[in-house]
């Protein structure tokens, strides 16, 4: 491996969660892993960047991105991307998971989510223990739940027996089979087939109830409903390894979105009513959301601009990422520590990466940012597809600087 020359990031304000640390300080990079934090002197070899205002934190672990944009990921201060297994073919064998893993290189580190079913056709489990093997950090349903409960408690059984966390998409099928939006007064105005909420709590309450039979570990990639964080609150009370993820989208917008037929909004899981997003920002507040991701699916203009029924669910999300989470800062939901760690230590945590962590020894992943630098979303200016329902919003906190295995992949 190529020695890269250390660098010194001086004067910034240094968090990292899994240490306690948050103070300003100088942070030595050197043969690629973190040297030192501190008030030390940079070494004469090192490269010396002045860091002062600013925020050093280790680099963002995006969790459950449909595409690994390595271009979108290193502007956003992504380092890592937990990839899902929805690809072209979806990653069902051993061969294709080991492909994931090294299509980000060099810019990002890419750890790839094996399909729990060939095909992701929820009917026959694929080869998870070889998945393991080439590299999957974890095992999910994809796009959609698995309608069938006998083929949901084999894949958490066989993955427990594996060590691996399943990733569930939390829709039950017989309700929302060609919904595409959330029941109420805007899809009911609109005049869209839509879907009820609870369709979302009923999917959970089942995964949970099954990864309670099998000990298996479970994520729920996001939970967007209070019925489905209530669900989640009962079951981390009765000792299951749960957890629940949400993206900043059904954390700032509600259903009022879809107005117009904006097709840029339409989602998957769709936008919820005004109760649920305060819900689900009260869950982020209360701790029962742990995971910030931001559901990185970007789709080409022309499938976003057709009509709303016929439009892909999705959106470019990583290059907001950051600054849509400092909202829940500025809002005082929770500090900056927090936010940090639903950015990097906890999806660490749940995927078992070694990363998350600035303490000594660690891989030389960092994002650096000006929490309060204020700026305009603008998809047409994104390093990828810009299709975003937050186009023209004015947001602040702006990545400086991206760091990847101790090479700056990004600087403004």
């Amino acid at each position: 491996m190529m020695v890269t020359a250390p660098i010194a990031l001086t004067g910034a304000r240094v968090i990292c969660p899994a240490t306690g640390h948050d103070s300003i300080a100088n942070i030595l990079l050197k043969d690629r892993k973190v040297a030192g934090i501190g008030q030390h002197e940079p070494p004469s070899e090192a490269t010396v960047i002045d860091a002062r205002g600013l925020v050093a934190a280790p680099g963002i672990i995006d969790a459950g991105v449909f595409k690994a944009d390595t271009a979108a990921a290193n502007a956003g201060g992504i380092t890592r991307m937990v990839l899902m297994p929805d690809q072209s073919p979806p990653l069902d064998e051993p061969a294709l998971v080991a492909y994931a893993q090294g299509s980000g290189k060099p810019e990002v580190w890419v750890h790839p989510l094996a399909a729990a079913t060939r095909g992701l056709n929820g009917a026959e489990l694929a080869e998870i223990g070889l998945a393991k093997a080439a590299g999957a950090v974890g095992v999910a349903t994809g796009r959609h739940a698995i309608a069938d409960a006998r083929v949901m408690h084999r894949l958490l059984a066989y993955a427990h027996g594996h060590g691996l966390t399943v990733v569930s998409h939390a829709e039950e099928p017989g309700l929302t089979a060609g919904a595409v939006a959330t029941a109420g007064e805007y899809a009911t105005r609109l005049g869209l087939a839509a879907a009820p909420a609870f369709a979302e709590s009923l999917a959970i309450s089942r995964d949970c109830r099954l990864a309670q039979a099998t000990g298996a570990a479970l994520h729920i990639r996001q939970v967007t409903t209070a019925e489905g964080l209530a669900v989640i609150a009962a079951a981390q009370s009765r000792g299951l390894d749960v957890t629940a993820g949400i993206t900043p989208a059904h954390l700032f917008l509600n259903d009022m979105a879809v107005s117009g037929f904006r097709s840029f909004a339409r989602l998957s899981p769709p936008l919820r009513d005004e109760r649920d997003r305060l819900a689900a920002i009260e869950g982020i507040r209360a701790g029962l959301i742990t995971i910030l991701s931001s559901g990185h699916d970007p789709q080409s203009q022309e499938d976003k601009r057709q009509p709303f029924a016929d439009a892909r669910a999705g959106m470019a999300g990583a290059e907001t990422l950051l600054a849509l989470g400092l909202g829940l800062v500025r809002d005082g939901v929770i500090d900056l520590p927090r936010l940090v760690a639903m950015l990097s230590l906890n999806p660490a945590r749940r995927f078992g990466l070694i990363a998350g962590t600035l303490q000594l020894g660690a891989p030389a992943d960092l994002v650096v940012f000006d929490e309060a630098a204020p700026w305009r979303i603008d998809g047409r200016k994104f390093h990828g597809a810009g299709n975003t329902p937050f186009d023209g919003v004015p947001t602040a906190g702006i990545v400086r600087m991206t760091i990847k295995g101790g090479d700056v992949v990004w600087r403004v």
